[in-house]
């Protein structure tokens, strides 16, 4: 989806914790074909992903813990459907001062 919506050559960062499928070639060269720059987290430092950590955590207090998923596609459509317009629009975000 990122991919999808990118304007132009507006660069674009992806940032990982050490799993295992972001380490796979297959993966970097997704990333290196859309010119997109991977960062991972140092071992055993969870600070270094405490901004994708509270958005887990803000998705599943707000969403998930309250739906029941029958289908991977409903799940998927559902949580799509957070992100765009309730937690990238709408949602105010402590880090930018609320707005």
């Amino acid at each position: 989806m990122a991919i999808q919506r990118r304007k132009g050559n507006s660069p674009a960062l992806f940032h990982s914790d050490q799993g295992v499928q972001y380490h796979s070639e297959q993966f970097q060269r997704i990333l290196t074909h859309h010119d997109i720059t991977f960062s991972m987290s140092r071992a055993g430092n969870c600070l270094d992903n405490v901004v994708t950590e509270l958005f887990f955590r803000s998705l599943k207090l707000e969403r998930i813990n309250y739906r029941d998923y029958i289908k991977r596609e409903e799940a998927i459509t559902d949580i799509i459907d957070y992100i765009e317009p309730i937690y990238n629009q709408k949602r105010r975000h402590y880090k930018l001062g609320f707005i």
